[in-house]
């Protein structure tokens, strides 16, 4: 499981600006005065860019991902301490947890299972921080009667296998935050939706094609026809693409002096 570099420079500006900023400073917060930040599947460090004007000089990033091109690009952003782990993230009891301060993951978790997160929850005792995972919810305007059979065949293709086995798809925020509270987590949790305009029509064109795609896949005959006929008003509409954060922090000690435990 792994995307392109030129999907992820595509996507990182419409990531930034969708980010819930509380949740954001409140993730480099508990992350401690001396932060050892775990990344997963850390792409080219959109994550990383993302939370440096928040936290303090020195922060030690370790970045994991089975992409060792994304790896490079993701260690020129996080700076000369950064430490590279190229793995698959199929073994939570493989990640390099040991003196961390805070795990974070971005536009990940609806791509995982449910028994993921819940082995990742159970190793963790330090705050985790999963930002953008897509919610179920697409809109556009102006609106067009296949928008909903688009969505709804499209939140079912969510939910197939993407290497691991069936993911949380739009039920990812919700599942993940039930898993963690049951870990003996306190979880905060806020929506941070991508907002598409004309001046975002490249980013939004990729994606139509990716949502035609798959929701062909899934056998909805009309996708194809749908995501030519949204492609041609890319520079005269908008489009909402819900997604939502989360915060876990462990309930049991302060997040000042948290370590990563098995």
């Amino acid at each position: 499981m792994s995307f392109c570099a030129e999907w992820l420079a595509l996507r990182e500006p419409a990531d930034h600006a969708a980010r819930d900023s509380t949740l954001l400073r409140r993730a480099a917060h508990a992350a401690g005065a001396a932060p050892v930040i775990l990344d997963l599947g850390c792409g080219t460090g959109s994550t990383v860019r993302a939370m440096a004007p928040h936290l303090p000089a020195g922060t030690c990033w370790r970045l994991v991902d089975n992409d060792p091109a994304l790896l490079a690009q993701a260690a020129s952003s996080a700076g000369p301490g950064a430490r590279i782990y190229a793995l698959d993230l199929a073994d939570p009891g493989a990640l390099p947890l040991d003196g961390v301060t805070l795990v974070t993951a971005s536009a990940l978790l609806d791509l995982m299972p449910r028994d993921w997160v819940a082995a990742l929850a159970s190793r963790l005792a330090v705050p985790f921080y999963a930002a953008l995972s897509y919610d179920g919810q697409m809109s556009w305007d102006p609106a067009d009667p296949l928008d909903a059979p688009v969505t709804d065949a499209f939140n079912r293709h969510q939910l197939g296998d993407k290497g691991l086995g069936p993911a949380l798809g739009p039920d990812a925020t919700a599942a993940s935050a039930a898993i963690f509270d049951a870990a003996g987590f306190d979880v905060t949790q806020a929506d941070s939706p991508w907002q598409l305009g004309p001046d975002s029509a490249e980013l939004h064109a990729s994606l139509l094609d990716g949502i035609a795609t798959a929701t062909a896949e899934t056998g909805l005959a009309a996708a194809q026809d749908w995501g030519r006929m949204r492609r041609d008003t890319v520079a005269r509409s908008t489009c909402t693409i819900g997604h939502r954060d989360i915060l876990a922090m462990p309930r049991h000690a302060s997040t000042e002096t948290e370590h990563a435990a098995d």
